[in-house]
């Protein structure tokens, strides 16, 4: 991930406090629905990182233990502004569910069976959806086009849709399965460049041939 270091120094701590406290205040859903938002402000309007960066964090915060969207923001903010940062940032993402759900324990009950509260959150829930599958979709554009990939991603989603094989796991298969390809890629990239230079000799030493044997006055005596 290569950045411009001036670029990324001029950015503040509360802005980047700010920016990752507004996308927890307004992302309903959890850090799937998180994922969307954050390429938007982080990407397209800020252009802190880049897409790849984006889906390489993404990568590592799913990998990791511990919620995605705060894994993501712990990331981000340590790729911007070093440990500060990464403190800066978890703290912007957090505090907001934090309040918001303390705030909510004292009057849950009051408002379980609240048509009104009902209603709402079913709203809510399906533009969540809406978020989760829009992420899903960058997040599968910025994957490398191959066999390999496409392979990988099909068994996933219907291991994870079909079955209740744990994720955990499918992952953790995942990145054995990528590290092998890549060593047999590099494998099968190292054999083709060692058998072109020797091709390339064989050519020389049979041009090289015709010439001496056109040149040979032994052969031009026998023609004549």
């Amino acid at each position: 991930m290569k950045h411009n270091s001036r670029q990324t120094n001029k950015i503040s701590l509360w802005t980047l406090f700010w920016t990752f406290f507004k996308t927890g205040l307004f992302t309903f859903g959890g850090g799937y629905a998180m994922i969307s938002l954050l390429d938007e402000e982080l990407v397209s309007k800020k252009k802190w990182i880049t897409s790849q960066d984006m889906l390489d964090m993404l990568v590592i915060a799913e990998s990791t233990p511990g919620v995605i969207a705060v894994n993501t923001a712990t990331g981000v903010g340590f790729r911007l502004r070093g440990v500060a940062g990464a403190i800066v940032a978890t703290a912007g993402v957090v505090l907001p569910s934090f309040v918001i759900i303390t705030a909510l324990s004292f009057f849950i009950q009051a408002f379980e069976n609240n048509t009104w509260y009902k209603a709402a959150f079913t709203g809510v829930q399906a533009c969540v959806t809406v978020l989760v599958i829009n992420a899903f979709v960058k997040m599968f554009r910025q994957l490398e086009r191959g066999w390999f990939s496409a392979l990988l991603v099909a068994g996933a989603f219907i291991v994870a849709l079909f079955t209740d094989f744990n994720v955990i796991f499918l992952i953790i298969i995942g990145g054995v399965l990528g590290i092998a390809y890549s060593f047999a890629a590099d494998a099968v990239a190292k054999r083709k460049n060692k058998a072109l230079p020797l091709k390339d000799s064989e050519r020389l030493d049979d041009s090289s041939d015709e010439q001496r044997s056109e040149h040979d006055p032994e052969n031009d005596g026998g023609d004549k």
